[in-house]
């Protein structure tokens, strides 16, 4: 149960549409539900904008289905990570609109009539770091944030990157995949201002040890503003970028409004001193 839909339960009994004991019927599960397997936080929307979110890896094809079905029993929106086929065979039939992203191992239900907001721009160093940066761009698209992405731009090639300086300074956030050196967060980091969310990737040889040396190297960035994710952590790179362009997206429509008021105050103060010419 998302914000507008608790308020449109509440007006209801207000208006005495619905009785108080049909509404605490509804409520009675909104803090979490126990399932036995797993205890689901139906909180969570309320309080950061999006349903809990199913991580597959580990469990069993029927609790991923009885968490994504009871999850959709009170949202609209649906998000599973680290879906492998059978499992994702089993989540696109419990609603119509649900998608398999094949390469990210995503599934995902946007709410009808979404309208995303902002620009997320996804960035990799190579081809193979995609399947992480495609679990960002469908994280963050799925919650509400528009995404760009801007794919094979590594350091071995730096001039793919330098011819595309535009797109990287009108994203209001960018999140950054990058396996072997890591060495591509740092640089975007020091060309932009906006704040880059640095994800390394376990792709690599040996010495790279599973994505270690990336993460080092990120951690270890000269350039300010770069957040780090864990290994592969895509969907928390999408989570954290869409949070900032929501944020951005916010202040954005706050500083429009300001701007409109400005306008209409000058508008009225500009009619008051025809007025007083008039008169004279």
């Amino acid at each position: 149960m998302n914000q507008e839909q608790l308020t449109s339960l509440l007006e209801r009994v207000r208006e005495g549409s619905l009785d108080v004991s049909d509404a605490l019927r509804r409520l009675r599960t909104l803090p979490y539900e126990n399932l036995g397997f797993a205890s689901l936080d139906h909180h969570r929307v309320l309080r950061q904008g999006f349903p809990e979110v199913i991580f597959c890896e580990g469990k069993t094809e029927q609790q991923v289905v009885a968490i994504a079905r009871t999850l959709l029993n009170k949202n609209d929106s649906l998000l599973a990570t680290r879906v492998d086929r059978s499992v994702a065979k089993a989540l696109l039939r419990l609603k119509r609109g649900a998608v398999y992203h094949e390469a990210a191992r995503v599934v995902s239900i946007a709410p009808p009539e979404q309208v995303r907001k902002g620009s997320v721009l996804i960035v990799t160093a190579g081809t193979a770091d995609i399947p992480v940066a495609e679990e960002a761009r469908v994280t963050a698209e799925t919650m509400g944030s528009y995404t760009e992405t801007l794919y094979d731009v590594g350091v071995a090639g730096l001039h793919r990157l330098l011819g595309q300086q535009d797109r990287l300074h009108d994203a209001r956030t960018l999140v950054v995949a990058a396996g072997m050196d890591g060495v591509l967060p740092s640089v975007v980091g020091g060309l932009v201002r906006q704040p880059v969310i640095a994800v390394p990737t376990s792709r690599g040889y040996g010495a790279h040890f599973g994505g270690l040396a990336a993460l080092l190297t990120m951690l270890n960035s000269c350039a300010a503003g770069v957040a780090v994710m864990n290994i592969d952590n895509g969907f928390g790179a999408g989570c954290l970028a869409h949070r900032i362009n929501m944020v951005g997206a916010e202040a954005a429509g706050a500083a429009s409004e300001e701007a409109v008021d400005l306008q209409r105050s000058a508008g009225r103060t500009g009619a008051k001193g025809r007025s007083r010419k008039s008169s004279r």
